[in-house]
């Protein structure tokens, strides 16, 4: 089993930029600019390795090779959107691998691409990029070709090399373990379980009880063979159900409006464990979106832009609207999830100003477009 912290680590130490390896500082998939680039690097990376895997790595300085890290990433929904732009779509999965010396809230991310043999094209126009192209890596940048590309696999034997080089030793495994439960979450409840005698998966969290049922907030759950969160959150909630097959997470979200809140069920994902020492996660979303009173709605939202333009305008805020502010994202969702149509747009513009404040209205900006996402390419 491939320990992927080993495996960054190895494609960092050993390898610049290739036509099987890129990395980002960051990647944005938030706005067509930013998915356009990402599906490129994908296009090209698929194409330029027909018969093994190609790998982006996030959260690393281009010069240096200095590790910075990213925020977590929910990615549950990424081979959504591949799909719907590629043709030929390889196979897509991204991780997020903890390294000792980053935050708790920071990981590192790791997109590995297996294609499916065949040539890989944009399938529609997305951003600069027409549909139909076909791009290749031409030594560390993915460039456009023609139609009659020749695909050769010369990477295969060194790519073997780098993930032999990654595979996980029960050293590793048992201070992963050690490490979450006795250090990083010495304060929350924390359990570990052992699954088809070969996986270890470590789970924390600040636990309640309704109605003799369990749910976790402050939650990190962690493959420890292959050092990967599989979830990481201070927002939300979680329940957890396991057997000796799988593990399951059904995660809620806390939405409402004027002091009136509840949980919505948002997504229940299940990792299923195999005899044969494979696993794989099936994910289903199960939000409904709450509706409300429109004249409340449009009191609300035009309140929202308000504040937004006190923010560009650098104008002092009144306490009520500090208050206000707190909730401003989550507000701009309810809007958007309520068919005003503009309110994304408004939620998206809001974020250098939110990032600038930094702390809860940050933090909930952050859930907010998460959320979006998984509605979105469900």
């Amino acid at each position: 089993m491939i320990n992927k912290r080993l495996l960054i680590k190895n494609l960092l130490a050993h390898n610049d930029e290739s036509s099987f390896y890129d990395k980002k500082r960051k990647i944005d998939l938030s706005s067509k600019e930013g998915k356009a680039k990402f599906l490129k690097h994908i296009c090209a990376l698929s194409n330029s390795n027909p018969k093994n895997s190609s790998f982006i790595v996030i959260g690393v300085e281009d010069e240096g090779n200095e590790i910075r890290g990213v925020d977590f990433f929910d990615d549950s929904k990424l081979q959504n959107l591949v799909n719907a732009y590629l043709t030929n779509a390889p196979l897509i999965a991204y991780e997020n691998v903890m390294f000792p010396h980053l935050p708790e809230d920071k990981v590192v991310g790791l997109v590995t691409i297996r294609p499916t043999g065949e040539i890989t094209s944009l399938r529609k126009n997305i951003g600069k990029y027409w549909g139909g192209s076909i791009f290749l890596r031409d030594g560390s940048i993915s460039m456009p070709k023609n139609f009659d590309i020749e695909i050769k696999d010369v990477n295969s034997a060194i790519v073997q090399a780098i993930e032999n080089k990654a595979k996980n030793n029960i050293e590793h495994t048992l201070d992963g373990v050690i490490g979450f439960l006795n250090h990083r979450h010495k304060n929350l409840q924390s359990n570990y379980k052992v699954f088809k005698e070969i996986f270890v998966l470590c789970w924390a969290g600040v636990t309640k009880e309704v109605k003799e049922k369990v749910y976790y907030n402050r939650v990190d759950i962690e493959l420890i063979n292959e050092q990967v969160k599989l979830f990481y959150s201070t927002l939300d909630e979680v329940s957890i159900e396991y057997t000796e097959d799988y593990f399951k997470i059904t995660e809620y979200v806390h939405l409402g409006l004027n002091n009136q809140f509840r949980f919505y069920p948002l997504e229940e994902v299940t990792i299923h464990f195999k005899e044969n020492g494979s696993y794989y996660q099936e994910s289903k979303l199960l939000f409904e979106p709450p509706y409300f009173n429109k004249k409340t709605l449009h009191h609300i939202y035009n309140a929202n832009n308000a504040l937004m333009t006190k923010l560009k305008n650098e104008i002092p805020l009144s306490n009520q609207e500090e208050g206000d502010l707190q909730q401003l994202a989550e507000t701009y969702l309810i809007c958007y999830l309520n068919d005003f149509a503009d309110a994304k747009m408004r939620l998206l513009e809001a974020k250098p100003f939110l990032k600038k404040l930094g702390g809860k209205p940050y933090d909930t900006y952050k859930e907010s477009v998460r959320i979006l996402r998984k509605v979105k390419y469900s």
